[in-house]
């Protein structure tokens, strides 16, 4: 399954979860501020993967951020809101 990591503070991720539950897309939401395990996760991820470099670099959290089941992450939401799931993510 999916994991889509956000934030309830973050208006995207709100509107990606949105579309997700609209899509019946399904997926594991991790709420980062909900607990310093959470966090802890997403940091280690977003601070270890050449994906989180821009939006490092802009200053950026970078959510929302989708991890798919073969591990590969993506911050595209591209793909959603075009009606399917993501073939090349």
């Amino acid at each position: 399954m999916m994991k889509l990591y956000g934030a309830p503070i973050c208006v995207n991720c709100r509107e990606v979860k949105q579309l997700l539950d609209e899509k019946g897309i399904p997926y594991e939401y991790v709420d980062i501020t909900e607990s310093t395990k959470n966090l802890r996760a997403f940091l280690a991820m977003r601070d270890t993967l050449p994906v989180y470099d821009s939006v490092k670099a802009e200053g950026r959290i970078g959510i929302p951020s989708f991890v798919w089941e073969d591990g590969s992450v993506t911050l595209d939401t591209d793909w959603l809101s075009a009606g399917g799931a993501c073939t090349d993510c």
